[in-house]
């Protein structure tokens, strides 16, 4: 974990700026400007600032408490959650989700999504394949370390990929970068302080026997400023304690990367001011705030109205110059207490997708960044006797905003009560295809090298989904 810790402190452009906490995972290269417009010159897009954002609902959500609900299937399917309107003719939602309702036209709404693996992490929302795939050469990569991967630099004061994901996605480490190996994982900032999200008594000891493994355990202390930063053979020097604890697993390779896109970032000072929330307008922050209700059950494992603000950091990020965005938003395992956890969980999520479409809207932003809204499965359309829902692998919901795609249309239908598609169904792999096709990837044409020198695919059978380009 690399910990930026102290007071203010001067950058090379003499600028004063707080000294933030920082972040952790190997850092990868983000690009420069020159190789952004060079890899966009040669997949035909031109003048953008493309990006992904991918939201993941942790936990599984409800398809029919969500976008498919099902008014007239049998009370014990169709929950306590009516239908409402939506800003699109003929399109209704569930009615805890009123200010998605509002800009329907905003949006795309998967209700057949099929092929899920069935497994409680978000390794298939990053990646689109499961965790088995080459499994013994260390597993696919996720989407933002393959985009770290063909485009990024060590040179750039951003990483191209970057994770906000906390709870069961941290703990099953779920944005991995696979068989690339550790100098393609994410820069995983250290949230903890931020936004709190406590996890399952389970997950607290399987993360206390993960350790540090899927991290880089690193601290600069306040000696170590700017100037100092920015000269790699002391940066090296003062690290040589972490090079005596790696192993051979690839990490020794990946140190001259890290230490070289750190001495980047930190001078630059850009990440961490995109981490900032107290340098973003009051009222932006405010408009990211969902309000509070007292009165609502929350369970222990679930997040609270200030986790919407996570959705703002993703902006901001971009903004930065950032790629891929992971984050999360928990909890939707709901087995028992369905309900009551719904009417505390999906305004939030409701508040936090309207203020990210609409504060990229205003800004200008909305065709450059997609943003794709999903869990790791849905739920079972009959509640059992503990008023929840369980797993239900056949069907998933997801939401898709922004990206220049043809939004304002339902795709996919499902039977009466929710339980598995009856047309128009999407893989998981076609979401992923989605996000590789707006950041300028040619699947076709594209591959990138195992550890045995054999080329991959990126997916082996996800397309673009043509109706939403």
């Amino acid at each position: 974990m690399l910990s930026i810790f102290g007071g203010t402190h001067r950058h090379c452009d003499r600028v004063t700026r707080r000294t933030f906490v920082a972040a952790g995972a190997l850092g990868v290269g983000g690009f420069t400007l020159a190789d952004l417009l060079r890899a966009e010159a040669a997949a035909g897009v031109r003048g953008s600032r493309r990006a992904v954002i991918n939201v993941h609902l942790d936990g599984g959500p409800p398809q029919m408490d969500t976008i498919d609900p099902k008014p007239l299937a049998p009370a014990e399917i169709r929950g306590e959650f009516g239908a409402i309107s939506t800003s699109v003719p003929g399109i209704q939602i569930g009615e805890l989700l009123p200010r998605i309702a509002s800009i329907a036209d905003h949006f795309a709404f998967l209700r057949a999504l099929t092929g899920s693996a069935g497994r409680h992490d978000g390794f298939q929302c990053q990646s689109g394949w499961t965790a088995k795939d080459l499994e013994s050469l260390g597993g696919r990569p996720a989407l933002g370390s393959a985009i770290a991967r063909l485009q990024g630099s060590p040179d750039d004061v951003v990483p191209p990929f970057v994770d906000l994901m906390q709870g069961r996605p941290l703990v099953r480490n779920s944005a991995r970068p696979g068989f690339l190996g550790p100098a393609y994982g994410p820069f995983r900032p250290d949230m903890s302080q931020m936004f709190h999200r406590e996890l399952e008594s389970g997950m607290k000891g399987e993360l206390a026997r993960l350790g540090g493994d899927h991290t880089v355990s690193l601290t600069l202390n306040e000696s170590i400023d700017a100037q100092r930063l920015d000269d790699r053979k002391r940066l090296l020097s003062g690290l040589d304690r972490i090079r005596r604890s790696v192993d051979g697993s690839g990490m020794m390779d990946a140190m001259d990367q890290f230490t070289q896109q750190a001495a980047s970032i930190l001078t630059s000072g850009r990440f961490a001011e995109a981490m900032d929330l107290e340098r973003e307008d009051p009222r932006i922050v405010a408009r990211y705030t969902p309000p509070s209700d007292e009165n609502a059950f929350m369970f222990y494992t679930s997040e609270g109205p200030q986790a919407a603000l996570k959705l703002l950091l993703a902006r901001r990020l971009v903004e930065a110059g950032v790629r891929v965005v992971s984050v999360s938003l928990s909890d939707f395992d709901t087995h028992q207490k369905n309900f009551p956890r719904m009417r505390q969980l999906l305004p939030v999520v409701d508040h936090a997708l309207w203020a990210l479409v609409t504060d990229l809207e205003e800004r200008g932003l909305i065709d450059d960044v997609l943003i794709v809204a999903w869990g790791e499965f849905g739920r079972t359309p009959r509640v059992n006797g503990n008023g929840g829902r369980d797993h239900w692998p056949r069907v998933s919901p997801a939401l898709m905003a922004g990206g220049g795609l043809r939004t304002g249309q339902v795709l996919g239908a499902t039977d009466r009560t929710a339980s598995a598609p009856i047309s128009g169904a999407v893989d998981w792999q076609d979401v992923v295809a989605t996000m590789y096709h707006h950041l300028g990837v040619d699947l076709g044409a594209t591959t990138v090298t195992d550890p045995r020198g054999r080329p991959q695919y990126l997916l082996d059978h996800g397309q673009p989904i043509a109706e939403l380009l």
